[in-house]
């Protein structure tokens, strides 16, 4: 496994730590400093964002939802490279609420790079990969319902952002993780209401 693979999702953090300037970022700032043409990492940056203390903020799950289901959706077109509308692009984010995020997430992501290598790899080609990023698509769509449950709009977050991590990664096994997680979450969140 190459270097790059293993440091993907910290090489991730680093960049939207690069990316926190001022007292507010936009996440037109982020897309561009993460690249237009990487789904999967703005996709884990979006979801880790969602997944860490920063989903306190009200309505972070939504637009994080919105988001993926985006990303999702161009994806499955087959662009080359992200578009977002312009009133997306101009929201904001405190700088602040993004590090401490950040820092938050340092420990856990560390941990989880040690355990992803390139694995079951065909899972990333059709028809294979648009079973996950239907089921992906899914869960952003009932997203948004799951504020009302405090917590699990994050456990949402996190199992896509390991399905994200294994597409940076290209680790079939965790794929196939966040795939068995997912079907768990609308259950659980069921149970909670």
């Amino acid at each position: 496994m190459t270097d790059d693979a293993t440091h993907a999702l910290s090489d991730v953090l680093d960049d939207l730590d690069r990316a926190a300037t001022g007292e507010e970022v936009t996440i037109g700032t982020v897309v561009e400093t993460l690249g237009h043409s990487s789904f999967a990492g703005l996709m884990l940056a979006f979801t880790l964002v969602s997944a860490s203390p920063a989903s306190a903020i009200p309505g972070i799950t939504a637009i994080v939802a919105a988001l993926v289901f985006i990303l999702v959706a161009q994806m499955m077109v087959g662009r080359k490279s992200v578009w977002l509308p312009d009133f997306v692009v101009r929201r904001r984010m405190s700088t602040e609420t993004l590090r401490n995020g950040i820092s938050w997430l340092r420990k856990p992501v560390g941990f989880v790079e040690r355990l992803l290598r390139p694995r079951m790899t065909w899972l990333f080609h059709r028809p294979w990969l648009w079973v996950f990023l239907i089921l992906i698509m899914a869960l952003t769509l009932f997203m948004p319902v799951m504020e009302i449950v405090p917590t699990s709009g994050s456990i949402a977050s996190a199992v896509i952002a390991l399905f994200a991590a294994s597409l940076l990664t290209r680790d079939g096994i965790v794929a196939m993780m966040s795939l068995a997680l997912l079907s768990v979450v609308p259950v659980t969140v069921y149970l909670w209401i």
